[in-house]
């Protein structure tokens, strides 16, 4: 079954429940769901976890600033923050003060409107890296904080149990050697090879 099948299927979209879980769990558990923004998206292949206990996450010690309040919100809901004030990253709420970052897609969805916004690009590389991703499914600050299961954000269940591989984070200097990024075994797409 291609991967653009998944993206015509008619299954609920997951709702804030799924995130009110540890980050970790909801990290793993999100390799292969779609994900769509206005429609334009694919298939998340690669996802890192951050939860409060954490020193990589920015909601260790519970230090709340402007920049991060959204992740002491609800479980369910976006925390959209600029990195290196280069590149907006993309993150899902967890429970505790945790969350997902997404860091890898297999774009299905929207193609032409990736490929605008990024430029000409080969497909592996349009949503591969926190950045890329964001560019490509045109994700601001003007999302952080919405709900994931209200527009603009559709998400899919998977189908099925993918293979998962994990290692440790990149991009971060804390806890570095925390094995907390998960993919999907085998795929082109994620934004650095794991395992």
């Amino acid at each position: 079954m291609g991967m653009a099948s998944l993206i015509r299927k008619s299954e609920r979209p997951l709702t804030r429940a799924f995130f009110a879980r540890d980050a970790v769990s909801v990290a793993r558990d999100l390799i292969g769901v779609v994900l769509l923004v206005d429609g334009v998206g694919g298939v998340i292949v690669e996802a890192e976890a951050y939860d409060a206990a954490d020193p990589a996450s920015h909601s260790y010690e519970g230090r709340r600033t402007p920049r991060n309040e959204s992740m002491f919100g609800p479980a369910g809901q976006s925390y959209v923050y600029r990195s290196y004030g280069v590149h907006w990253c993309l993150n899902f709420v967890c429970g505790d003060g945790g969350a997902a970052l997404i860091r890898a897609l297999e774009p299905v969805a929207g193609l032409k409107a990736m490929q605008r916004r990024r430029g000409p690009v080969k497909p592996t590389q349009l949503c591969a890296g926190p950045g890329r991703l964001t560019q490509a499914l045109g994700i601001t600050g003007a999302l952080d904080g919405k709900p994931l299961d209200e527009p603009p954000f559709l998400l899919k269940p998977r189908t099925g149990t993918p293979e998962i591989i994990f290692g440790p984070r990149v991009g971060i200097t804390r806890a570095v050697e925390v094995p907390w990024r998960f993919g999907m075994a085998g795929s082109r797409f994620v934004s650095r090879r794991l395992g």
